[in-house]
């Protein structure tokens, strides 16, 4: 049985801009995840932040039920008629037993004491139920700006990064995943924004804000420069892609 570390906090400083530009899930992902889901009463969204992937499923189940352990996230929260935000950790939710036909986390499991949240998710989940980790890949907008954003994630904020983050970039094939996998199609997040939406979203990385404290300035500064100049006009959108992984399970066993 995994324990519960002490909570370690790396996005409640950034909330308001967490909130303000981190890029918004398709529907279509929420469309399938529900699809395999025997009832649509109950999704919990664990680690749910600010509540992207809440106000996501918000239209394909009755109730979501969104929780993260950060409270400032949680007030940053984006509301919803359907969605209850709770301030509480993925190992300990509160929630009843066998209530949920959903559990999904979406850019979050790396953090869990995984485990231990495994087995909350036995407990919370109907017979059957279905489970979720979300997680996505850099963004994605020509060569010239990839190779540019390639090096400032890995060689310039990449020592500060927080040693869970090398699960994201394992796309969650290097964490145990103790379920009956279900094959999952392929999808991606796409926007359009300017590069000064850009600069906001490379600012919510967490090696962006542990680089910050660590030493007093900000690394963005190193490459505002490249950035700008293969842009182009930076008042124009560009198109912007994430490809999403996913692993995907049935909970059998209870």
């Amino acid at each position: 049985m995994g324990g519960t570390p002490t909570f370690r906090d790396h996005f409640s400083a950034s909330a308001a801009t967490y909130s303000r530009y981190r890029p918004r899930y398709p529907d279509a992902l929420f469309g399938f995840l529900s699809s395999l889901c025997a009832e649509r009463e109950v999704a919990w969204d664990c680690g749910c932040g600010n509540g992207q992937a809440a106000v996501g499923l918000a239209p394909w189940f009755r109730t979501v039920r969104a929780s993260d352990p950060s409270a400032k996230q949680i007030a940053m929260a984006t509301p919803c008629a359907n969605v209850a935000y709770t301030c509480t950790r993925a190992e300990e939710s509160g929630l009843a037993d066998a209530s949920c036909d959903l559990i999904a986390a979406a850019q979050a499991a790396h953090w869990f004491a995984i485990e231990a949240f495994y087995e909350e998710a036995r407990r919370v989940s109907k017979p059957a139920a279905i489970i979720a980790l979300i997680g996505y890949r850099p963004m994605r907008v020509d060569a010239a700006l990839d190779a540019v954003i390639d090096h400032f994630h890995a060689t310039v904020v990449g020592p500060y990064w927080p040693p869970e983050r090398a699960h994201v970039d394992a796309a969650y094939r290097s964490l145990p995943f103790p379920f009956d996998d279900v094959t999952a199609p392929t999808f991606a997040m796409s926007t359009a924004w300017d590069l000064d939406h850009v600069l906001g979203y490379l600012g919510t990385w967490s090696a962006v804000s542990r680089y910050r404290k660590a030493r007093g300035a900000d690394p963005i500064d190193l490459v505002v420069g490249a950035l700008r100049q293969a842009w182009g006009d930076p008042a124009v959108p560009r198109p912007i892609s994430w490809p999403i992984h996913l692993r995907v399970g049935r909970v059998f066993g209870k």
